[in-house]
């Protein structure tokens, strides 16, 4: 099937539109081709153009907008800040994008019950800015969260450095307020862990939007711990690297954040943000460990020792707020730093056991040598959340192809060493035709009537999730790439 032949077209495309703006006002509806275009794209590789834009300012202007779409059978697509990688916001067959950006408020701050209410639009790291004083943070932390939204991240399941030690966004979610494709709204979960009844809570946060549309999330806070050490440990092999953080994970040491950087990730982030990355490493290790003050520097000793014995070059602690916040600028500014080094990119987000790091590590670099490709690494060491991040110029003939071919190898090879393909970035278009490799028929078809429970037409971000007759890599290959910010 061409994409052409599976594009839904709008009837009536008119009444539509005048219907729309009765609901939201003339403001917020955007038809032409000029307007709608700053919605084609993501922070995937690809592009789609919306028929129609929609940006409600309530979560009754949601319903309402959903009860349009489902009287004249149009797909709807809900975007958030268009952060995501896989291609998730994006109207690959048509229809209509809801823009939930307006939705921005925090409703609500319970801190005797550690709660907040917040609109989808809220950005991730203002939650914590909002309790940060009286010592309260919110803890999911994805790379992106000074611009993705919480509802994007509740859509995919975001996680973060922070993910070893406290999980990813399901853990933090204990209700929603979600409006189904015919414009029902449904309140689940509750206020409290473990709200009673069915667990639809669990079951819509990943639910990449194909569910309903999220208007309002009920968000764990935690509080912060006595005191933290960031330690930046300096390895001349990627490899031992690697087996360091499979010790230090199997001594018990329990550090809240273990990330890894590459020598090509340093080359682009240390001349930029000046993190304190020494340029000649071939790999640094950041870790945080927090806790009691009295019982930190046990910790920290030990993650030192086994860094030292599994070959670093030195390991460095940081304490002052301002050395750590420096440490960690490097990591979270890694993905605009690369556009020093590279016009393209290509990034995926598998997951492996912890035990099989080095070995991977090794195999997605060696797939990358004889692909020709330049490969660097920055990723979730702690949780196995691989982030290989291929970076290339798309205008030279045949290099478009070789990224294809080596990102479907690295994905495999995760897969073979019992991982899976994604660990918070989510499906989407880019990994849909993939997911035969850790789903059989009958789990599919599963996942298939469940979401035709909430969406009986399918009109919810449809060829997302699930295999499509038209895959990502076909969309890909005879396009150019997006440029990387400051390429």
């Amino acid at each position: 099937m061409a994409l052409a032949e599976a594009r839904v077209p709008i009837p009536s495309r008119g009444m539509v539109v005048r219907e729309l703006v009765a609901v939201v006002g003339r403001a917020y509806v955007f038809e032409g081709r000029s307007d709608v275009l700053a919605y084609e794209y993501d922070a995937s590789n690809i592009t789609a153009v919306p028929d129609l834009v929609v940006l409600p300012g309530t979560a009754a202007q949601v319903c309402e907008i959903m009860r349009v779409a489902a009287r004249h059978g149009i797909p709807l697509v809900p975007r958030g800040a268009g952060t995501g990688i896989a291609g998730g916001a994006l109207p690959i067959v048509g229809g209509i994008v809801v823009g939930l950006n307006r939705l921005n408020r925090i409703l609500d701050v319970d801190l005797d019950n550690r709660v907040a209410v917040v609109e989808p639009g809220v950005t991730n790291i203002d939650i914590t800015g909002a309790v940060a004083e009286r010592g309260y943070f919110y803890a999911p932390d994805p790379s992106s969260q000074y611009a993705s939204s919480i509802g994007g991240n509740v859509a995919h399941n975001a996680g973060g450095p922070h993910t070893i030690a406290y999980g990813v966004t399901t853990n933090h979610v204990l209700g929603l307020e979600v409006a189904l494709p015919d414009g029902t709204l449904l309140r689940v979960g509750g206020e409290g862990a473990d709200a009673p009844g069915l667990d639809l809570t669990g079951l819509l946060v990943g639910g990449e939007g194909t569910l309903g549309i999220v208007t309002r999330v009920w968000v764990r806070l935690l509080r912060r711990r006595e005191d933290v050490v960031t330690l930046l440990a300096i390895f001349d092999d990627l490899g031992r690297a690697g087996e360091a953080v499979t010790e230090i994970i199997g001594r018990g040491v329990g550090p809240v954040a273990l990330e890894m950087i590459d020598h090509n990730a340093i080359q682009a982030i240390e001349p930029f943000v000046h993190a304190g990355y020494p340029l000649d490493a071939e790999a640094v290790l950041l870790i945080d460990v927090e806790g009691l003050r009295d019982v930190l520097p046990t910790a920290t000793a030990l993650v030192q020792e086994i860094c030292a014995a599994r070959g670093a070059r030195t390991v460095r602690a940081a304490h002052a707020a301002e050395e750590r916040a420096a440490l960690w600028l490097g990591r979270k500014a890694a993905f605009a730093t690369l556009g020093r080094i590279a016009i393209n990119y290509y990034l995926h987000d598998a997951v492996v056991p912890r035990s099989r790091l080095p070995e991977v590590l090794r195999g997605v670099q060696a797939i990358a040598a004889r692909e020709g490709l330049t490969l660097a690494n920055m990723f979730h060491a702690g949780d196995g959340n691989l982030h290989p991040f291929i970076l290339f110029d798309a205008r030279v003939p045949g290099e478009t192809e070789r990224v294809i071919r080596a990102g479907e190898a690295m994905l495999r090879l995760c897969v073979d060493v019992g991982g899976t393909i994604s660990g918070e970035h989510g499906i989407g278009f880019e990994k849909n035709n993939y997911m035969p490799w850790i789903y059989g028929e009958a789990d599919l078809r599963a996942m298939r009537a469940l979401k035709s429970v909430f969406d009986p037409h399918g009109q919810m971000n449809p060829w997302k999730v699930f295999p499509t007759p038209v895959s990502y890599a076909e969309l890909l290959a005879p396009r150019r790439f997006p440029a990387l910010p400051g390429a």
